[in-house]
């Protein structure tokens, strides 16, 4: 090889290793985040790219396609002021004198089931059904947005893109294997089925069919007993199984509210 040649084949392989280094990677940051629906088609070519490398079926990456920018979620996350409320104004706002007397009436009339989730789970019947009550009105308000579209628009904003790229991958996973549909209906952040679970935490933690009530009911036992319930301890704060309802929903005002709402419910104190 003459000098020129090599001086030639060394540049041309710098510069494919540059183009190498600039490339999207399969890695959950390398699609570019935005802030507006600008640059949200060019953000889906790219992340599609990488969903292709992680084994994601080409009709679960079409149905991502079809999704368009969803305004409404983006301004729903960025207006969540109740969880800055007291946890006495939370209480009213929420309707929680509803929740504990609909929870009561539900606690008798589906015994069985809730004997049956506290033996194999060891949780009582108060806080997942002051959790089912806050969450979806007893499965009156589970949401209407399409859940694929809110979580890659939540992928896509930089607000939070790591966190709900996570989201977004077991979504697809979860189409791919036919647990969700594309069309999944659900509330603004992708929360689906009675009790509002995260993509990630239906592949962990779901039994079956989230839109049915028994279902979603005996996931959500098993997301606390996975965070560390331990079956007869106590769940208000400062209390053994306090930290699995943290584990549920970050905001200390919501956990305070569970944690009360349940109480009442199961018997205790009001």
């Amino acid at each position: 090889m003459t000098e020129s040649k090599t001086i030639f084949a060394a540049a041309f392989a710098a510069f494919f290793a540059t183009l190498a280094i600039a490339s999207p990677t399969s890695s959950a940051h390398a699609a570019t985040c935005g802030n507006s629906a600008a640059g949200y088609e060019g953000w889906k070519q790219q992340f599609a790219g990488e969903a292709r490398a992680k084994g994601i079926s080409a009709n679960t990456i079409n149905a991502l396609m079809a999704t368009n920018y969803a305004q409404a979620t983006i301004n729903a996350d960025r207006g969540q002021r109740s969880f800055q409320l007291t946890l006495d104004q939370f209480l009213a706002k929420r309707g929680a004198g509803t929740i504990v007397s609909k929870g009561r009436q539900l606690k008798n009339s589906q015994a069985a089931l809730f004997a049956s989730i506290q033996q194999r789970y060891g949780v009582p019947p108060g806080p997942l059904l002051a959790i089912w009550g806050m969450e979806t009105g007893f499965g009156t308000q589970r949401g209407n947005q399409n859940m694929l579209a809110s979580i890659a628009t939540l992928s896509y904003d930089c607000r939070r893109s790591e966190y709900f790229t996570e989201h977004l991958y077991a979504a697809l996973q979860l189409i791919d294997r036919g647990v969700l549909s594309p069309s999944q209906r659900g509330s603004m952040h992708g929360e689906v089925g009675q009790t509002q679970f995260m993509p990630k935490a239906i592949l962990a933690y779901g039994t079956g069919n989230l839109e049915n009530s028994a279902n979603a009911l005996m996931s959500t036992a098993n997301f606390l007993r996975a965070h560390g319930w331990k079956a007869g301890a106590g769940y208000q704060p400062g209390e053994a199984n306090f930290a699995a309802i943290q584990a549920w929903n970050a905001a200390g005002v919501y956990q305070k509210a569970i944690a009360l709402m349940g109480r009442q419910i199961d018997g205790g104190a009001e």
